[in-house]
């Protein structure tokens, strides 16, 4: 049984469970999937390898940044089965999202409000609809993050900016892809992936040598197709529990410490680093304390900034391949982390950490 300091002191928090379906870039195999189709299975399986009753969840917390609306979390709660009385919380942190309805969750069962919470995170490029302006002659493909034009950059310009600011050269930021698709090629993943339209695999990891690394088209300056994540459609969730119910899991990490910062919205790579350190500093531990981290590729260079702010050891960093090896879904990305997490922690604390546009934060501590 996992053990640390609860975020907020009071009851300890649990994770007994996580569960995603594989994460598939845009237009594939979950193209013509709702929101509801792609998570409600992952909820039912959750629950099953948990041995949960469906009766016994008080709440679904999840993060969705691009779909339609009308509440995702209350779709999926009813698609899998749960209670009427389950209202479901949707929430929008954009690619922190996921890791943020875990923090949601852990919060309900510190306050007292909930015993048993599913949380995660729920997204389908694939079923992104057209937004537009009134009156604007073409859709928009990004909200505003900022209430100013000119401290609001794209996220690739930005993560370009971020590389040449810190020296990050464009073959290095290839190296780490290439690293991160070999990893995600030669990693068993099968305990955490729930096969959802005959997929069950992460479809996107390939054999990318430096070689073809090399020749990626440019996205933004010296970030390229093979140095950002691709856009891509996935669910996943975590059981997030309380004290009393994790006593009787086979399997539990503690939630030891979590939070979302806000940073210099320009710069929204670094983000992560204010939360990550503020995380392990609560806990009283340091970098080299970690067993492991799962920390977001949404570029290779973001990952590589944050890594070496904060100070991790890079062979305990996404040891089974990123989100360069799999695909972004936003609104679940941080949740992927979260499940890959859990899975993968055998003893002693783990990380995650995601960045999100505005410059905004996201870290969570887990403990075993």
């Amino acid at each position: 049984m996992c053990s640390a300091q609860e975020p907020g002191g009071g009851m300890g928090v649990y994770l007994i469970g996580g569960k995603r379906t594989a994460v598939v870039p845009r237009g594939g195999g979950f193209r013509d999937l709702s929101l509801e189709a792609l998570g409600a299975p992952v909820v039912v399986a959750l629950l099953e390898a948990a041995g949960i009753a469906p009766g016994q969840v008080d709440e679904v917390v999840l993060a969705n940044a691009i779909g339609p609306g009308g509440n995702p979390a209350r779709r999926v709660a009813l698609a899998a089965g749960l209670p009427e009385r389950v209202a479901g919380l949707s929430v929008d942190r954009q690619c922190a999202g996921g890791l943020d309805a875990v923090l949601l969750a852990a919060a309900l069962i510190g306050a007292g409000m909930a015993e048993v919470v599913v949380a995660g995170g729920v997204e389908s490029h694939s079923q992104r609809p057209e937004r537009r302006m009134p009156g604007a002659a073409a859709p928009y493909d990004a909200a505003p993050f900022t209430p100013w034009p000119e401290r609001d950059p794209d996220m690739a310009a930005a993560a370009d900016a971020l590389g040449r600011r810190l020296g990050i050269s464009r073959a290095r930021a290839e190296d780490w892809a290439v690293a991160s698709h070999r990893k995600a090629r030669a990693a068993d993943m099968g305990g955490e992936v729930v096969p959802v339209a005959g997929v069950g695999r992460d479809a996107f990891a390939r054999n990318l040598t430096p070689a073809l690394a090399a020749r990626a088209k440019v996205v933004a300056g010296d970030v390229t197709a093979a140095t950002a994540a691709v856009a891509a459609d996935a669910a996943a969730f975590v059981l997030v529990v309380s004290e009393r119910v994790a006593a009787g899991a086979g399997r539990a990490c503690r939630l030891a410490g979590g939070a979302t910062r806000g940073s210099v919205p320009w710069e929204p790579g670094l983000a992560p680093l204010v939360a990550m350190r503020e995380v392990m500093g609560r806990a009283g531990i340091g970098p080299g304390d970690l067993a492991l981290a799962e920390v977001m590729e949404a570029y290779a260079v973001q990952a590589i900034a944050c890594v070496e702010g904060a100070g991790l050891d890079p062979l305990r960093v996404n040891r089974k391949g990123g989100a360069l090896a799999r695909g972004h879904p936003i609104g679940a990305s941080g949740a992927v982390l979260a499940v890959r997490a859990f899975h993968d922690l055998e003893a002693g604390s783990g990380l995650c950490a995601i960045a999100a546009a505005g410059g905004i934060g996201t870290a969570l501590l887990l403990e075993r």
